[in-house]
C-alpha cells in the first residue's frame, strides 16, 4: 500500500541527468509503486532543480533494504571524514578539487 507521504529536503550539490550535469536544489523521498524497478513498492528518491525544469531530475527506485544500506553507507562515509570536510562552507573547496 502506498503511504501518500512525501518528505522533501533542500539540497546543495550537483547531479548528472539525461541532459548532463545540473545543480541540485531539492530532493523528495516517498514509498510508492516504481515506474521501472521490478517490485510492487520501492523507496523512491527524486533529486531535482525545479527552476531548471523537468529535465533537471534524477530518479532512484530502491528496495527498503537497499535504501537502508545507502543511509548506512552515507553515515559511515561522513563519520570517516574530518568533520566539515564536505560542508558548503569548507575553505578552499572547488568543483573537482581533491
Amino acid at each position: 500500500m502506498c503511504t501518500y507521504q512525501t518528505f522533501t529536503a533542500a539540497l546543495d550539490g550537483a547531479a548528472k541527468g539525461a541532459s548532463g550535469w545540473f545543480t541540485l536544489a531539492g530532493g523528495a523521498v516517498y514509498v510508492d509503486h516504481p515506474y521501472h524497478a521490478c517490485h510492487e513498492h520501492t523507496v523512491n528518491i527524486d533529486f531535482t532543480d525545479p527552476a531548471a525544469g523537468p529535465s533537471a531530475r534524477v530518479a532512484v527506485e530502491l528496495t527498503e533494504e537497499s535504501a537502508l544500506a545507502l543511509v548506512d553507507a552515507i553515515q559511515k562515509a561522513l563519520a570517516a571524514a574530518p568533520p566539515g570536510l564536505a560542508s558548503a562552507g569548507a575553505p578552499g573547496r572547488s568543483a573537482g578539487a581533491d
